[in-house]
């Protein structure tokens, strides 16, 4: 089931989102939002990662709309939806073309590779009286893979017996398969951490780091076999050369 559409909030469902009951002052708002984003963080054991975007996009509206008011007092105007960009992945990594359309017309974007949530791109003259527009990236999660900040996010199936024991295994994972040591002892939620296979480094960000979470899984095929059954899959739906 996809989760809530974040780039729709308005502003009173972003304050429901921090758990207000309407407008009050700045430091309250601020420390309802530390306190919720704090418990929705995907590494969090209660945690959830589009509970966690949607959060970033509640405090995203609330900033837009201005100071935070007097307790009491009513919203001034009402905040517009944002205009977003949402990538998966693969593209936040990568770069590369997109197509996207605006108001009927449809714009082309070559993407850099290293984009992060809540940068802007620019649309050149799909603005009002051909002024440029920007939009917000947001970058959805696809095919077993998740971002938040700098680093990717995926999950594994192993063998309970590695878990309890410890010992080497295998991962396939966006760059290729990769090995790595588990510690025998461990309580789940076992994650391990993949150094620089995050997203790239760009301007002021660092290169991230790829998090993989263990889940225990009876029959786990090792990175080898994944890549035998793909390329099996492939070769018996290719067509036969005349």
């Amino acid at each position: 089931m996809s989760g809530p559409d974040t780039s729709l909030l308005t502003y009173r469902q972003a304050l429901a989102v921090l758990g207000l009951p309407g407008p009050v002052d700045h430091e309250t708002t601020r420390q309802a939002f530390l306190r919720t984003v704090k418990a929705a963080r995907p590494d969090h054991p209660a945690g959830d990662a589009e509970r966690f975007r949607e959060v970033i996009a509640a405090w995203h509206v609330i900033q837009a709309e201005g100071p935070a008011l007097p307790a009491l007092a009513p919203p001034t105007r009402r905040t517009a939806a944002l205009p977003t960009l949402s990538i998966d992945p693969m593209l936040a990594l990568n770069g590369g073309l997109v197509t996207t359309r605006h108001r009927g017309r449809t714009f082309r974007l070559t993407l850099p590779a290293g984009l992060r949530a809540g940068e802007h791109v620019r649309l050149k003259g799909a603005g009002r009286d051909d002024s440029d527009l920007f939009l917000a990236v947001r970058i959805r999660a696809a095919d077993g893979l998740s971002v938040l900040g700098d680093d990717l996010f995926m999950q594994a199936d192993v063998s309970p017996r590695v878990l309890k024991d410890g010992g080497r295994v295998e991962l396939l994972t966006h760059a290729g398969p990769r090995n790595a040591w588990v510690v025998a002892g461990l309580e789940p939620p076992v994650r391990l951490r993949l150094k620089g296979l995050g997203l790239p480094a760009r301007g002021r960000h660092a290169q991230g780091h790829l998090f993989i979470t263990l889940t225990p899984a009876e029959e786990a095929p090792s990175a080898a076999e994944h890549l035998l059954d793909r390329f099996a899959r492939v070769w018996t739906t290719a067509p036969l050369a005349a």
